[in-house]
């Protein structure tokens, strides 16, 4: 396959097609690879990619703290995240990289890919405006913005206890209403209540902890469907 087919078969893959076809080339050029590179691509896309996330991240959790904003940000725009994206399109197989690079496995080593997405959006912006930056964004990174975790990965019970501490509220008392079960397969029925909000709710798990944190999951949805 020629290098002209190559890049209308990364095209496809992102989902913009090139007016200048040599920013993408410029794009796939590893500093390896001479002294035209994609290093200041590089820096645009870095730049390009935290605005876009932060905008759609902004949009999508309008309930979300700015703490929490931005460790979710970090999380889409950090190197580990650039360059699982960048093996989902197979993005090694297009960079054009110096031939001892390419032998040591340079294609496959994470801070190039990482790089090489960075300058990549920033050649979707110079050629198609930020729009079209969005546009390949959106494309790449939907099922992780639809599988990230708005509480930074912190379990129901802490979530309802910081809820509650910053609003000066009591906080909620957990109680054993029921364990059955042998000491192979128990179960544990507990209640959460938060007496000050008139909240009472029940669940059921393997272990005290597990049933706690069911029940305060319970609470949230309640705290949530009367915002």
């Amino acid at each position: 396959m020629g290098a002209l087919s190559e890049q209308s078969a990364l095209e496809k893959l992102i989902g913009h097609r090139f007016a200048d076809p040599k920013l993408l080339t410029l794009a796939l050029s590893h500093r390896s690879h001479g002294a035209l590179n994609n290093e200041r691509l590089e820096f645009l896309g870095d730049a390009t990619l935290g605005f876009v996330v932060a905008d759609w991240l902004y949009d999508t959790f309008p309930r979300a703290k700015e703490s929490e904003l931005t460790l979710m940000r970090a999380s889409l725009v950090r190197k580990r995240t650039l360059a699982s994206v960048a093996r989902q399109i197979d993005l090694g197989r297009f960079l054009l990289l110096g031939q001892g690079e390419r032998s040591s496995g340079g294609h496959r080593r994470e801070s190039i890919l990482a790089d090489g997405m960075e300058a990549i959006i920033g050649a979707v912006l110079k050629d198609g405006g930020i729009a079209a930056a969005s546009g390949v964004l959106r494309k790449l990174f939907a099922d992780r913005v639809a599988a990230i975790d708005p509480s930074g990965g912190k379990d129901p019970k802490t979530r309802v206890q910081e809820w509650l501490q910053a609003r000066g509220h009591e906080l909620p008392r957990y109680e054993v209403l029921e364990q059955t079960g042998d000491a192979h397969a128990p179960s544990f029925r507990v209640a959460c209540h938060i007496e000050e909000l008139q909240i009472a709710v029940e669940a059921v798990g393997s272990s005290r902890r597990e049933a706690e944190k069911a029940a305060a999951r319970e609470a949230l949805a309640v705290i949530e469907a009367r915002r």
